[in-house]
């Protein structure tokens, strides 16, 4: 089977949650122009499922590849980011003038230090892993999370040290195909050509 892993779209910025369940942003404008840019860059693939991170951005990054498919989005909790319930969220390419140690500490490859590794790590491993075990061996699952998220399951996959390797772009696809008897592979990181343009970085 493959699994597509999709990092949610460009959100907005929380700095004090109105909800006591904590910041939970949706997409900007340019965010949604991201997501809507995916039904294209993913035609070629036969999706079958779409399962969804909880949150709101990736909720509303994943609705219009559903739409497109007739599909219905499977949100799971173990697939939110480390950040889940948090009375802020600053998109990270903020972060290096609102949060320069946060900032630092990212860009260095690690989780910020509210966050237990261990517990997050163990918990996307078992969203990703119910994913792939209530899956066909053809089909191709659409998996809307978080730069974090496909982070720590790349490190699992590669057995790197750092969570925090590679730059996941907002709406990018990383590919993972996973044999018949269970092993999991990348076949692509960090997929960003369609939408290229509409990056915060090529400002």
């Amino acid at each position: 089977m493959q699994l597509l892993l999709i990092r949610h779209a460009l959100p907005e910025r929380i700095l004090t949650a109105d909800s006591p369940a904590g910041a939970d942003p949706g997409l900007t404008p340019e965010g949604h122009a991201q997501a809507a840019r995916l039904p294209e860059a993913l035609a070629a693939y036969p999706i079958s499922a779409i399962v969804s991170s909880p949150q709101r951005r990736a909720r509303e990054t994943a609705a219009p590849l559903a739409t497109a498919r007739g599909l219905p989005v499977t949100a799971d909790p173990d697939l939110a980011e480390y950040d889940y319930g948090r009375s802020d969220y600053v998109p990270i390419h903020e972060a290096k003038q609102i949060a320069p140690e946060a900032y630092a500490r990212i860009l260095a490859g690690y989780l910020p230090d509210f966050v237990d590794a261990s517990a997050f790590r163990s918990r996307v491993l078992n969203g990703i892993d119910r994913v792939i075990a209530a899956a066909d061996h053809d089909d191709t699952v659409a998996v809307v999370a978080h730069g974090g998220v496909v982070n720590v399951y790349l490190q699992h996959l590669l057995g790197l040290d750092r969570p925090l390797t590679f730059p996941v772009d907002y709406a990018s696809v990383t590919r993972i195909l996973v044999s018949r008897n269970g092993n999991a592979r990348p076949a692509s990181v960090n997929e960003t050509g369609h939408v290229r343009d509409l990056l915060p970085r090529h400002r």
